[in-house]
């Protein structure tokens, strides 16, 4: 199975790529997509990565689980391909930008134009069985994006990393909190979003805030 990732990450992962964990997972990701449908197709499993060249990484969003129904996932966290219907936690992410920045609803729930800017749209899990939530955690992945995250943390300044619910924000223990930007809230999940742990967070105006003041040009969310 052939699994492409974009060169300027190869230079920092190209040690975990040849770890025994990483191997015994591409194997499991193999039977899995060869016996049963999975999501996203193989191309877009490293499309985050592929988007979002390292050297021009600004904001990292750490999702969980790709979307496990048909057509929706593509290798990006909270994203869905071109014509798919809004699942509710990304209704949640746009409804926020409408009243933080006063971007107007988009049509399209495809994020790549978000990954073209820098921001890198990572789920700690990178596949899933299709119709099974989680069918793909605890086999290797998580152990693959912390080592992602923690170098970006390691050999970047002046990130903004936006951690939303109780699993992302888990993550902050790789981060180092003093050369980066950690904002923290609910998930936009309905069952956060609608308990007051989501809304006004502003988490988008105070990423592109900090990008500005860092020299940085700030987002087009």
């Amino acid at each position: 199975m052939n699994f492409e990732i974009h060169k300027s990450w190869q230079p920092y992962l190209k040690e975990e790529f040849t770890k025994p964990y990483f191997l015994d997972l591409i194997r499991f990701v193999e039977t899995e997509y060869n016996s049963t449908i999975c999501y996203p197709p193989k191309g877009d499993i490293f499309n985050a990565f592929n988007y979002c060249h390292f050297n021009d990484i600004k904001v990292v969003i750490l999702g969980q689980d790709p979307y496990h129904g048909e057509g929706q996932a593509n290798g990006l966290c909270f994203s869905v391909n071109d014509g798919i219907a809004h699942p509710p936690s990304l209704k949640n992410i746009f409804k926020e930008l409408e009243t933080s920045l006063d971007v107007p609803y988009p049509d399209s729930g495809n994020l790549m134009r978000w990954a073209k800017q820098g921001v890198l749209l990572l789920n700690a899990t990178l596949t899933v069985r299709a119709h099974e939530a989680g069918s793909h955690q605890k086999k290797g992945w998580e152990t693959f994006t912390d080592a992602v995250i923690k170098t970006i943390s390691d050999k970047k300044e002046n990130m903004v990393f936006l951690l939303w619910g109780g699993y992302a924000k888990k993550k902050i223990k790789i981060i180092d909190v003093e050369k980066h930007k950690v904002l923290t809230s609910g998930h936009p999940s309905p069952l956060s979003a609608n308990r007051g742990y989501w809304f006004g967070n502003n988490h988008f105006y105070y990423a592109n805030t900090y990008l500005e003041r860092s020299g940085v040009t700030p987002i087009i969310w």
